[in-house]
């Protein structure tokens, strides 16, 4: 099969044929039809992840089941299929709970093994993580549900369990950030969009943002405190920064609560948060790490109802070579909304 892989941290990713995957016993083989070019795969790509190489990234998918593994009992081939980025052991107290987002015996394809940037993919524990495409859902809009959009879902109904009328500030609109104010908009909440980039800005009032903050050398906390009168009572970091985190801690209000979404890699260093207001003003800090396959019918109902729509959000499509030239430079993209990879494009 064709896939996109890397040889070794930093290396100019390349585009060639490898052996395709094998179903493992209890799990499948998905013909990858759409996938995500995530930061998260760049984080990977730059050797914040400990990864084996050779490798091929990409974690968020959907596609057709064309393998079933030994054991397997809810699938069959041809069967419509997405799945969280973190998939399960299906077995463990936390799976068995609900939470199989914090398995300690977890898979993640594009990370502990070989990934959907490529034309097939295979997938562990599939009874446990595996999540019907409801008909009329397109593979592109539930490809952008398995990590960010999912990831967001979780982090404010799960996590901050945010309530309506309530001010919600989204540090980033990349999309975690823009599936994070269209869902804040779904939830009654009032939502204020920071980036340093106008055209995210644009997208972010036209998902539902209320008010807009251009983070260009800008004091963010104080703007959101004029526009609030005394903070957020929410706040989500969706980059991953020692600035951005601190400008959304530091953008609540008095026993407010901030979610962690972007990844904060210890490059220099862990970063530094405020924790000096965290305790006087008793901040809760959350951090959210995807979303159990348990959890997506509410997530799917919603879509279905028109409530919720992912698929505003996929900026372009993209074929597996488009992919390797814009990777290594995924963190500087100044591309709004969701960068989606069609395998099968020529």
């Amino acid at each position: 099969m064709r896939a996109l892989v890397i040889d070794a941290v930093r290396s100019t990713p390349a585009v060639r044929e490898v052996p395709a995957p094998s179903a493992p016993d209890g799990g499948v083989v998905v013909e990858v039809r759409a996938t995500g070019l995530c930061r998260s795969d760049w984080h990977a790509w730059a050797g914040h992840d400990d990864i084996a190489f050779p490798h091929v990234p990409g974690h968020e998918l959907a596609g057709v089941i064309a393998e079933v593994g030994a054991g397997v009992e809810r699938w069959q081939v041809g069967d419509r299929v997405t799945v969280p980025f973190v998939c399960g052991c299906g077995r463990c107290a936390w799976c068995l709970a609900g939470d199989a987002q914090v398995c300690p015996h977890q898979q993640q394809p594009g990370f502990t093994h070989w990934g959907s940037f490529a034309e097939r993919v295979a997938l562990h524990a599939a009874d446990a993580n595996l999540v019907r495409i409801p008909d009329g859902v397109g593979f592109a809009t539930a490809a952008a549900l398995g990590c960010r959009f999912a990831t967001a879902y979780r982090a404010l109904v799960g996590r901050a369990r945010v309530q309506p009328g309530e001010w919600v500030t989204v540090v980033g609109a990349g999309g975690v950030g823009l599936s994070a104010v269209m869902i804040a908009r779904a939830l009654g909440a009032r939502a204020i969009a920071v980036d340093r980039n106008p055209t995210a800005l644009e997208l972010a009032a036209s998902l539902g943002a209320e008010r807009a903050i251009l983070a260009d050398g800008r004091d963010v906390p104080a703007e959101v405190a004029a526009i609030t009168g005394e903070g957020s009572h929410v706040a989500v970091d969706a980059v991953g920064s020692e600035q951005t985190a601190a400008d959304a801690v530091l953008s609540l209000r008095r026993r407010g609560r901030h979610v962690q979404v972007g990844l904060l890699p210890p490059v220099d260093g862990h970063p530094r948060v405020p924790m000096s207001r965290v305790i006087a003003w008793e901040l809760d800090l959350l951090g959210s790490h995807g979303m159990a396959a348990a959890d997506y019918p509410g997530m799917l109902a919603l879509i279905e109802q028109g409530v919720l729509e992912p698929q505003r959000l996929v900026e372009r499509t993209v074929s597996l070579e488009e992919a390797a030239v814009l990777l290594p430079g995924f963190d500087r993209s100044s591309a709004p909304g969701v960068t989606m990879i069609d395998p099968l494009r020529g």
